[in-house]
């Protein structure tokens, strides 16, 4: 479903350019859910954004549902555009319109008219159980409910492909739970290809069928969720093992906070 070779993306120029994304190859199967890990600054966001060009890479392409996005005009992208959904860290959502208008308002830049736009969008509304929320305003929602709000956002156009982008940082972690369910039984359910970025392995664990690690702009190793429930697995690189620990191990005999490299850390 999502194929990308050699994508590589860069920021500035001369001594101020700095490469986020490098070289990255990647095939994500048709209805599964893809899960991208590592730390802040890895690149995985900028990976995600690839996907459906909000970002275009510097060099290399970009397959979605056999259509070379790069190549595309501008009309002819956002077009294709309506087949790939995205689920925002911080919600996204326009304070001054009601959830049923947020949800509305894609279906209304694709020029839908307004009475089946408004029925789309109740539908997607009932999808994550918030149809009773349609006339209440983000003030007045919840956090769990405003992700919730994005998700049917997200779906209203019926996509193929559903991009998260650390869809439960901003969420408690009751509430984690509950959008991870609500993201699962979607999969499950219309068969929608689902990518998550996020840093937090439980998420990955919780949710994702393969994941790929990126370390430094680049995917330094990918594997099944499936084989960690095998007992002689263990990651390859230092990153992959470290990410996979469920366990926070603090030094108590330092008197005072050592300054050490972040590969001294995980190593």
């Amino acid at each position: 479903m999502i194929q990308l070779e050699n994508v590589t993306t860069t920021f500035g120029t001369g001594e101020q350019r700095f490469t986020a994304v490098t070289d990255v190859s990647m095939n994500i199967a048709a209805g599964s859910i893809h899960g991208i890990i590592g730390f802040s600054g890895a690149g995985k966001s900028t990976l995600l954004r690839n996907i459906n060009l909000l970002q275009p890479p510097t060099s290399g392409q970009v397959h979605v549902d056999g259509v070379e996005l790069t190549g595309l005009s501008e009309g002819e992208l956002r077009k294709q555009r309506h087949e790939i959904g995205m689920i925002f860290q911080h919600f996204n959502l326009l304070n001054n319109r009601t959830a049923l208008q947020n949800v509305e308002l894609n279906l209304k830049f694709a020029g839908v008219p307004k009475k089946q736009r408004r029925e789309r969008a109740l539908e997607t509304l009932a999808i994550v159980d918030l149809a009773d929320k349609a006339t209440a305003y983000p003030g007045q929602l919840s956090g769990g409910q405003k992700q919730r709000i994005s998700i049917a956002r997200a779906l209203v156009t019926e996509p193929k492909v559903l991009l998260c982008d650390e869809p439960t940082s901003a969420v408690d972690p009751r509430t984690t739970t509950s959008v991870l369910q609500y993201l699962s039984d979607i999969n499950r359910s219309l068969g929608i290809t689902t990518v998550i970025v996020t840093h937090e392995m439980n998420v990955i664990k919780a949710i994702a069928d393969r994941v790929s690690v990126m370390e430094d702009g680049a995917v330094v190793e990918e594997f099944d969720l499936s084989s960690l429930q095998n007992p002689g697995f263990e990651p390859a690189t230092p990153i992959g093992r470290y990410l996979i620990s469920d366990e926070i191990t603090l030094d108590r005999s330092a008197k005072t906070a050592p300054s050490v490299k972040s590969e001294q850390v995980y190593a």
